[in-house]
């Protein structure tokens, strides 16, 4: 064991950090684009062969996902950026604590909460917005993983974990793993055996086994030094774990507010134009914020782990080199909007001329946001990751809440339909600012308590 926890130490301490942040963000790159693309294929597949209701009846379902996610990262997050502090403080009595403590709470959670769920799964798709034609392919898609999802939950968290402890690649090949089972199996259930929305689900749950399965590997490596030890609940360490864990659980929330407060206002704008431009841009942004989350991911475990070991230099190279990623690639993904917008547009389908060019401009305006929005993230990340809460809480409610559903509920009626579009890269300018003067003030890397970024 000592010889594993000399190897985690010259990984994290003695290589260079431009090297290790590498190690890390290409890996969480490839891995979180490989989710978004995922998402649209299996929507794609659904839709083609089984019909816009059983979609619909999918889609329907889909804040049960969301929630099982949410909670995962939440629990997750919050739990592996206390297990690198501590790995980082070469405490690994309580690192191994923390590990197991969040494993049993995040499958606990989760079993107690389909189960409840699953209780009133009649009243439960009513709620979430079916109707007669589209509950029973909601219910047979939602009960599915009420009962079985603490494996998706499962397999998010070790990843969450492993990746911290050293094995980046490991999480990336386990995501990979998943996204192509997912989308075989996918493929065989309704192409081959023409089955239907339920067995879809099952489909998804097996390829998330799949995933632990893969993940597993790492406790055989030189790199292992998770443990699970005796379990006994600690109060204090929980509610620790959820505080710290809470910005990316908010994180995770406002992805279905910005879907929902989008929807809302282009339908009442541009009626069903509206929305199908919307639904385009969106599409195409899932896969941008899932590349910009990635970065976060990537210097996650990097922060904690100096956080916890006081390596004031080599954490702040890590944010500065995080930074300059994400604005080389906002800056590149707003350009290539520019250039591009037309032809994303025409890769979702022939639509009306209204449909294009307000989609055209959405994509050209809203591309715009990405320029600061991978600063935003990681700024998030770096506060989340040393304890500062209240601030990474802040970005997360001012950008995805507070200020974009101020410019999306304002500017549209003062200006017209594509000021709409403004919402997302007004509120990151916004935000970006109150960073700004967040850290002048308490002289993080402005040289007060430190030699600046």
């Amino acid at each position: 064991m000592a010889m594993r926890e000399q190897q985690q130490k010259s990984l994290l301490e003695i290589e260079s950090t431009v090297k290790i942040f590498l190690r890390y963000l290409i890996p969480s790159m490839i891995g979180m684009i490989l989710m978004a693309l995922n998402f649209v294929v299996d929507g794609v597949m659904v839709g083609n062969k089984l019909g816009s209701v059983a979609l619909a009846g999918v889609n329907i379902a889909g804040p049960i996902y969301t929630i099982f996610v949410a909670m995962s990262i939440w629990i997750g997050v919050g739990g592996a950026t206390l297990y690198s502090q501590s790995m980082g403080a070469k405490d690994y009595v309580r690192s191994r604590f923390i590990f197991t403590h969040s494993i049993v709470l995040i499958t606990g959670f989760t079993i107690v909460i389909g189960l409840i769920a699953y209780m009133f799964h009649n009243q439960l798709v009513f709620a979430l917005g079916a109707n007669e034609a589209t509950a029973p392919f909601a219910t047979d898609y939602m009960n599915v993983f009420l009962m079985l999802g603490f494996v998706f939950t499962l397999e998010n968290a070790l990843s969450i974990f492993i990746r911290n402890n050293g094995n980046p690649t490991l999480a990336m090949t386990a995501l990979i793993v998943t996204a192509v089972s997912n989308f075989v199996l996918n493929y065989i259930i309704l192409y081959v055996f023409d089955l239907g929305v339920r067995e879809i689900a099952f489909g998804t749950i097996t390829a998330s086994a799949l995933g632990i399965v893969v993940l597993s590997a790492h406790f055989f490596t030189k790199k292992n030094t998770l443990r699970l030890v005796k379990f006994r609940f600690d109060k204090r360490l929980f509610l620790l774990t959820m505080s710290i864990g809470f910005p990316s659980f908010l994180s995770e929330l406002g992805v279905s507010v910005f879907t929902i407060a989008h929807n809302n206002v282009f339908s009442r704008l541009a009626g069903t134009d509206g929305l199908s431009a919307f639904s385009i841009v969106n599409y195409a942004h899932s896969v941008m914020l899932l590349m910009f989350l990635g970065i976060g991911s990537a210097i996650q475990p990097l922060v904690s782990y100096y956080h916890g070991a006081k390596d004031e230099k080599r954490k702040r190279e890590t944010v500065r080199i995080a930074i300059f990623t994400a604005i080389g690639a906002g800056v590149f993904i707003t350009l290539l909007g520019q250039v591009t917008a037309p032809y994303i547009v025409a890769l979702f389908g022939d639509f009306s001329q209204d449909v294009k060019e307000l989609a055209t401009i959405g994509i050209r305006i809203f591309f715009g946001g990405y320029i600061l929005m991978g600063v935003n993230f990681v700024m998030m990340t770096y506060f989340q990751s040393v304890g500062q809460v209240k601030m990474a809480a802040w970005i997360t409610i001012g950008r995805e809440f507070l200020f974009m559903l101020i410019f999306l509920v304002t500017l549209p009626f003062l200006f017209g339909t594509n000021a709409a579009w403004l919402s997302i890269p007004l509120s990151e300018v916004v935000i970006f600012c109150t960073i700004l003067l967040y850290l002048k003030r308490e002289g993080t890397f402005f040289g007060k308590r430190g030699h600046g970024i």
